[in-house]
């Protein structure tokens, strides 16, 4: 198994920072295109998910997000408390939990793309 070191694992958290805020200033700006109360309707999110562009970007997002946001997590918990084993529950933990929402969040969108909603 290969483990990473801790200033590798930071700069990974760096960088889905900066990638999901470039990502989130598209998503908002596609948002614009519309009034606010318009683009909340179904048909118009639908149509949002079965542009493959627009699907793309939320995906991208998803993993994005859930990287930055269970790293700064897992990075919380380990200032709380030291240890080997904890260390390694916590690990595997975050990055069950990152997987598990990924995979949902995934499912979703290739569903509601393939107009299976």
């Amino acid at each position: 198994m290969m483990i990473l070191r801790e200033s590798i694992i930071m700069k990974i958290h760096y960088g889905t920072a900066i990638g999901a805020l470039f990502l989130t200033v598209i998503h908002i700006l596609m948002r614009l295109t519309q009034d606010f109360h318009e683009s909340l309707q179904y048909e118009n999110v639908i149509a949002n998910y079965e542009n493959i562009g627009y699907a793309v970007l939320l995906e991208l997002l998803l993993i994005l997000i859930s990287v930055h946001g269970f790293n700064g997590l897992r990075v919380i918990l380990l200032e709380m408390h030291q240890g080997p084993t904890y260390e390694k529950v916590i690990t595997f933990g975050c990055l069950a939990a990152m997987a598990g929402l990924i995979a949902y969040g995934s499912r979703t969108i290739i569903m509601t793309s393939m107009g299976m909603v």
